[in-house]
């Protein structure tokens, strides 16, 4: 069974979907995780995230990896665990913009893919739902406003970034939001049978309960 849980920068996808895996004892990938490492592998090779020739020639000798590893998928960069560097706003910014580009996207459709034929799945991203996984059983998108997402995210960012402001994390929020979900290629958008749930003012471990909840339902329908 597949489940995929998309939703816009600080939903609490991350949190959530370990969450779910773990409850479900399902496999886990953050997709998100793999644009990440292509924007760091892009920012070490001098690669210009906003030539689209200079990315598309680039992007055949990229070594990009998930390796299944204790119910969850390592990212590696050339055979490198690359998890402690790609949790960062810089990262976040690189992994945008080059997620609009077709090559891009292209590049990690098969990746993405191949993780589901190891079982039962659990994938977080922006277009599980609708691009990567269209057949998927059990569909989420997790949503919240703005001000909340970037509260959480700053509570997440600020110990390895004390100068960072609300604001700026509101800021890169909405400059992300807009980017997303205007792309031409896979934008960020609820699948047409996804359950869309809005955690403002719910906890981790009331979303969690709900999509687990949904998905024991699915299960027992089969």
């Amino acid at each position: 069974m597949i489940v995929t849980i998309d939703g816009p920068s600080g939903a609490g996808k991350t949190t959530v979907s370990k969450a779910v895996a773990d409850e479900l004892g399902f496999a886990r990938l953050d997709t998100g995780a793999l644009y990440r490492a292509v924007g760091l592998a892009a920012r070490l090779a001098g690669v210009d995230a906003d030539d689209q020739a200079a990315v598309a020639a680039w992007l055949p000798g990229l070594a990009i990896d998930a390796r299944p590893q204790g119910g969850a998928f390592v990212v590696l960069h050339d055979g490198r665990d690359v998890e402690p560097l790609i949790r960062t706003e810089e990262m976040g910014a690189w992994a945008s913009k080059l997620s609009a580009q077709a090559a891009v996207r292209q590049k990690l459709l098969e990746l993405q893919r191949r993780a589901a034929l190891a079982g039962d799945l659990v994938c977080e991203g922006r277009d599980m739902g609708t691009v990567v996984f269209p057949a998927a059983q059990a569909k989420f998108f997790l949503t919240a406003r703005p001000e909340v997402r970037a509260a959480r995210r700053l509570a997440e960012l600020r110990p390895g970034d004390p100068t960072l402001t609300l604001e700026r994390v509101l800021a890169e929020i909405t400059s992300r939001d807009q980017r997303d979900s205007s792309r031409s290629q896979s934008p960020l958008k609820p699948a047409a049978d996804a359950v869309i749930i809005d955690a403002s003012e719910l906890s981790p471990a009331q979303v969690t309960a709900q999509m687990v909840g949904r998905v024991r339902q699915l299960r027992k329908g089969d």
